[in-house]
């Protein structure tokens, strides 16, 4: 799921591309959105690139390629007659050991998220998922699907699922869900630098992003991760 601004530019980018076979500049993509600035069309661009959408090509002037469109990246139901994913904690090395039904906790999980995401994703329940009580604590929580490559350091993989706990502050270091410029939701690593905050990919392909602090607002904090195993 795309915000309307991020699907308007990748189609426009990839009419463009289809029509003339050279992506457009920022100054026509700018126009195109009726955006005041080039740095809402390079977050617009940052966001679609972390979610596999585009890729911009190395050392070529306007040079991005379209990946996929949002119809191709739609997630197919499970087929009939199988059986319903139960998620596998990877917590720690320690031996997987048998959960009693009143140590888990059913928790909503809300969407994908770009490890940008649409603020869509925070809002609308998609399905629910059962979490042992061991990696939650108190606090209110929910699952978001990870969608792309950028925290692969920290261990969080393409596929994944992260248990938040719902917060509006994190310590200098945590990783986090950040709504950014009320546009778009990310999952990174927060870092304090003076007035400014440091959003911080776990993968060198990816820049670190400086906002001011009226601009990044805490959406919960990182306590768990579930991978699926196909």
């Amino acid at each position: 799921m795309l915000t309307r601004k991020q699907h308007e530019l990748l189609m426009f980018i990839h009419e463009r591309i289809k029509e003339t076979g050279v992506s457009p500049s920022f100054d026509e993509m700018k126009e195109a959105l009726g955006l005041a600035s080039k740095s809402g069309i390079h977050r617009l661009i940052t966001a679609l690139e972390e979610r596999g959408f585009l890729r911009r090509l190395a050392h070529r002037a306007r040079a991005l390629e379209v990946i996929k469109l949002p119809q191709q990246a739609t997630t197919a139901a499970p087929a009939a007659g199988r059986s319903a994913f139960v998620p596998t904690v990877v917590e720690s090395s320690r031996p997987a050991q048998p959960i009693a039904a009143n140590d888990v906790r059913d928790l909503p999980l809300l969407g994908k998220i770009a490890a940008g995401s649409p603020i869509a994703a925070l809002e609308h329940e998609r399905d629910r998922l059962m979490v042992p009580e061991s990696i939650l604590g108190a606090g209110e929580h929910f699952v978001l699907e990870v969608e792309g490559d950028s925290m692969i350091g920290a261990g969080i993989l393409d596929g994944d699922y992260v248990v938040i706990r719902k917060a509006t502050t994190a310590n200098s270091g945590e990783i986090v869900v950040a709504l950014v410029m009320n546009e778009e939701a990310t999952l990174k690593r927060l870092r304090r630098k003076g007035a400014s905050i440091a959003l911080e990919a776990a993968n060198p392909a990816y820049e670190t992003r400086i906002f001011g602090p009226d601009q990044v607002e805490v959406q919960g904090t990182l306590v768990g991760l579930i991978r699926r195993y196909h």
